[in-house]
């Protein structure tokens, strides 16, 4: 990945606010957006220059969504959403209100990815609702998405479960080494074989789903008392509400775990630069994507509980699943069940290296980084290496230099907290474009109801405010003050806001100069804004 693989400039006269575009309700013919859409440094015909080009089509994309959303969560979590809840009903309340939360806002993202369909999510948003002080917005998503875009959980559940399978109990440092491996061999197939890769997700994405199907076809054996080793299937349904609890902080803790099982609706938005008549795909793909994950989860969820008590659902840690399979069919079918979980893992791991790698490059692209011409890179074959790089080295970092355990946990924690903030800023941005005498002209070929985006708001809402809430004990999953996580979380998006002032307003004033946008092309086409300093002109 030569940073020189050279760069022919464009014009430096092209003003720095440029128009964006979007697409019409036909969601295939581009179109000048006006005043009002200007996004970041690039236009959209910019914007889209270089790479692969647009090889997702609406199965691709919608396993892309499938495959970040389906990772581990819906095998481990159930039993700990049970225990904090303490019934059946309790417990399936909330999975329906979180897939309610979780399409409240994948309708948010539908407007903004329709107005706006090109590659960088959240960045596109907010750059388009908050554009001054020009470029904070894109320096604060910036510093988050590179510091905290790791991918070490995963990992690490596909290194315990495969030793798991081998009916082996892994060391630290098994599941160290065995997760780095797994996330090198995965960055170096998006490098070298990018439509390989997206082959393979697809057909991992189909292995999820087979999993979960078969996990709800296995309950609905159970409940019509076909099952011998279940003696007495369907008894936690009898009084579903009983033994629920009565505070509200273990049901704001188990909601939170809810949606982080949902997270991924969204996944699609980051490379819509890759998706074929990107504004119809998303339309199609994203609620597709999240109405089959959200009902084989709720369905599953119902499997679970045909073969145990909330009381035995509760205590079966992180293994609920295997529970479920051990129970209906015995030791060796847990063995075999770890071989798919890790199989999820993996795919878990292979769509979010695949949208946070070419989030990296848009954030490249913009100049907002150093050295954004390496970082922008597509050498050798089109895909954004260097972008997969930028999300090796942080996902590297926190597997292998974390020690497990409290620090490790907390690392994890970290990693959601400012993405929740800048979630809440997104979904305010619906209401500001939509009443901004500048913007509420746009195109919108999807259009949220607006209580809608008020429902997702108040969830977001929500989010923000959780971690806050006083846990039984005053004691969270750490050691560490409950609310430390998100304290630090708010401190590292508040050091983007110090780096902007660095970068921009310092540095010139002492070094007596002004940062001037130009713009080059990489060989593929792939245009990227460069920042170079002007000395100011005393004489004038």
């Amino acid at each position: 990945m030569d940073s020189s693989e050279s760069d022919t400039a464009l014009s430096s006269t092209e003003p720095s606010s440029l128009n964006g575009s979007t697409r019409d309700a036909l969601g295939d013919r581009p179109t000048d957006a006006g005043p009002g859409a200007e996004i970041g440094t690039l236009t959209l015909k910019e914007d889209v220059a270089g790479g692969l080009g647009r090889h997702l089509g609406i199965v691709s994309t919608t396993f892309l969504i499938i495959g970040r959303m389906v990772g581990t969560g819906i095998f481990s979590t159930p039993s700990s959403i049970t225990n904090s809840v303490g019934s059946v009903g309790a417990a399936l309340l909330l999975w329906v209100f979180g897939l309610a939360i979780s399409f409240a806002g994948l309708f948010v993202w539908l407007e903004l990815g329709c107005m706006f369909p090109r590659s960088g999510g959240e960045k596109v948003y907010l750059e388009a609702t908050y554009r001054r002080p020009k470029l904070l917005v894109t320096v604060v998503f910036s510093v988050q998405a590179i510091l905290l875009g790791f991918t070490a959980t995963a990992c690490i559940v596909f290194a315990t479960n495969i030793l798991l399978a081998a009916d082996r109990v892994a060391t630290e440092w098994e599941a160290r080494g065995i997760a780095i491996v797994v996330m090198t061999v995965i960055t170096l197939l998006h490098i070298f074989t990018p439509k390989a890769s997206v082959r393979i997700m697809n057909a991992i994405g189909s292995v999820k789903i087979f999993v979960l199907l078969f996990i709800v076809a296995t309950g609905w054996v159970v409940l019509s008392g076909k099952a011998p080793n279940v003696p007495n299937p369907g008894a936690s349904f009898h009084h579903p509400f009983e033994g629920s609890v009565t505070s509200s902080n273990p049901y704001a803790t188990a909601l939170f775990k809810v949606l982080n099982s949902f997270a991924g609706w969204s996944n699609a938005a980051y490379v819509l630069n890759e998706v074929k008549r990107p504004v119809r795909t998303l339309k199609i793909a994203g609620p597709l994507a999240l109405a089959t994950c959200g009902l084989l989860y709720i369905l599953a969820n119902v499997s679970y509980f045909s073969v145990g008590t909330p009381q035995e659902i509760a205590h079966s840690g992180i293994t609920v699943a295997s529970f479920f399979v051990g129970r209906v069919f015995g030791a060796t079918a847990e063995r075999i069940l770890s071989v798919f979980v890790a199989i999820s893992a993996f795919g878990n791991v292979m769509t979010v290296t695949f949208t946070r790698a070419r989030l990296n490059q848009e954030l490249a692209k913009e100049g907002v980084v150093p050295f954004p011409r390496f970082w922008a890179s597509t050498w050798p074959v089109g895909s954004p290496s260097a972008g997969l790089l930028l999300h090796w080295i942080p996902s590297f970092v926190v597997i292998a230099a974390i020690p497990f355990g409290d620090a490790y946990n907390f690392i994890i924690d970290l990693e959601g907290y400012p993405g929740s903030i800048l979630s809440f800023f997104v979904v305010l941005a619906v209401f500001l474009l939509r009443f901004d005498p500048e913007t509420k002209h746009l195109p919108r070929p999807f259009r949220v109801p607006l209580p809608i985006a008020g429902f997702f708001m108040v969830g977001q809402t929500f989010l923000l405010v959780a971690p806050f809430l006083r846990p039984p004990g005053g004691k969270g999953d750490t050691s560490l003050p409950y609310w430390l996580y998100a304290v630090v979380g708010t401190g590292i998006l508040f050091s983007g806001v110090v780096y902007w002032v660095v970068w921009m307003k310092i540095l010139p004033y002492l070094g007596k100069y002004e940062l001037q946008e130009t713009k080059t092309h990489l060989r593929d086409g792939t245009v990227v804004t460069v920042f170079e300093k002007a000395k100011y002109n005393l004489a004038l």
